[in-house]
């Protein structure tokens, strides 16, 4: 079922996407080299606490994965891309780390996701993730009323061609309002002019990711986290959008991060655990 929301509604989305995206925005900036995963979930369940709002995933039990998710954000480190289940994991020079997030805020949600690279970055991965970040922009300029489905998804696929990535089509976009994972599905690929007409008041998590060398993904032992399969290193960029008869709202767009503000961060995690 697909549901078309009202102004109002989108902007009580608004509410929570803001909110992600500040949480986001700290996960960047505390990720460092000697940053545990553990100390990192453990922070933004403080934050989610604090703020009143409700985790999407504690208790997450759908149809993959081994068991209710018992944590309150998605790390994926490397090649692990989607649902990296936060485990004692502590972060090393050159680390590639995905974060995702969903939360509801007063019955409305909102889900997003960014890739940073801990300390000394490679130019390959700032590749991948700027390709993830500029096929995330190509989608959400095309989520406009009167475009197709196919369009999103045709411009997320073409973002990865003009890279040399291919693409996953088993995990991708989805609706997102009441529930995190509403209709329809969006694949990160497809063909332009196909599927659903775009109208205003549907709201989606659009949500590119790519691998260096594969479109192919394994599962590890934890039944949650997924990886490339030939063990290439990954990226992950999601917004939730709201479609308006003017331009596409971003709901949980951040703010520029500042990289002066990353070392006080993360001097700060160890004395604000929750």
């Amino acid at each position: 079922m697909i549901e078309l929301k009202t102004p109002a509604e989108i902007q009580r989305m608004h509410v929570a996407g803001r909110f992600v995206g500040e949480v986001l925005s700290e996960v960047g900036r505390l990720a460092d080299v000697g940053v545990n995963l553990l100390d990192l979930e453990r922070h933004v369940r403080g934050m989610i606490k604090q703020r009143g709002a409700e985790s999407c995933y504690w208790d997450y039990a759908p149809s993959f994965g081994r068991g209710p998710f018992r944590n309150v954000i998605c790390l994926s480190v490397n090649d692990a891309v989607l649902h990296g289940l936060p485990h004692d994991y502590t972060l090393r020079d050159g680390d590639v780390l995905s974060a995702d997030l969903a939360v509801g805020v007063d019955g409305w949600v909102a889900d997003s996701a960014r890739t940073v690279v801990v300390g000394t970055a490679a130019e390959e991965d700032l590749r991948i993730i700027r390709a993830t970040e500029e096929a995330l922009e190509a989608a959400i300029e095309v989520a406009r009323p009167g475009n197709r489905l196919g369009d999103i998804s045709a411009a997320i696929g073409a973002v990865a061609h003009d890279y040399g990535y291919q693409v996953n089509t088993e995990f991708g976009g989805h609706g997102i309002g009441r529930t995190m994972h509403e209709g329809p599905h969006v694949p990160n690929k497809g063909r332009a002019g196909r599927g659903l007409t775009l109208r205003p008041g549907l709201t989606l998590a659009l949500e590119p990711w790519f691998a260096r060398t594969t479109d192919q993904i394994v599962y590890d032992a934890d039944g949650w986290t997924i990886r490339s399969a030939d063990g290439s290193r990954t990226a992950h960029s999601e917004h939730t959008v709201a479609i308006t008869e003017d331009a596409p709202l971003v709901l949980t767009r951040r703010e520029p991060d500042n990289p002066a503000t990353r070392a006080d961060s993360a001097g700060r995690l160890s004395t604000k655990k929750a």
